[in-house]
């Protein structure tokens, strides 16, 4: 740490805490040559995960976008907070565990459709409306069609 007295460069730590907001380290230290003292905060910068979208932009990775669209997805479903939340866990995780810390955006959502088709059918659909970006009606009933197929299995 360069002094910012007398621009030295060696110094030692007099005292270390926590800092108050929490994400941060407050060092005293003081300065080997001139003997002043300084305070500096240290913090963790972390690479962000981000999302590949379907233009080719990067965004972060935002848990509360996440969120709102399976909120929208869910509304008014017996779907209770405590599973969505599971979910945007979940999905937090699947984005972390990338190897370049990066998804692409279908990956997501797909992931997504996959648990919502488990968890609740009819928010399956909403999400898949608006994600897959059905064109016409056809495309909405062709998916419809296969849930329904799906549903008269044993």
């Amino acid at each position: 740490m360069k002094c910012p007295f007398c621009s030295h460069l060696e110094d030692k730590v007099v005292d270390s805490r926590e800092a108050r907001v929490g994400d941060a380290v407050r060092r005293r230290r003081q300065c080997a040559r001139c003997g002043r003292r300084y305070t500096t905060y240290e913090r963790i910068d972390e690479i962000p995960y981000m999302v590949i979208k379907k233009d080719g932009r990067r965004e972060r990775f935002d848990r509360s976008k996440v969120l709102a669209g399976l909120l929208r997805a869910c509304e008014k479903r017996p779907v209770p907070m405590q599973k969505l939340e599971a979910l945007v866990d979940e999905i937090e995780q699947f984005v972390a565990d990338a190897p370049n810390r990066e998804r692409r955006s279908r990956e997501i959502g797909e992931h997504i459709m996959t648990r919502l088709r488990k968890l609740d059918k009819v928010a399956y659909v909403r999400f898949a409306s608006v994600y897959l970006d059905f064109k016409d009606v056809k495309d909405f009933m062709s998916e419809l069609r296969a849930l329904l197929r799906e549903r008269s299995r044993p």
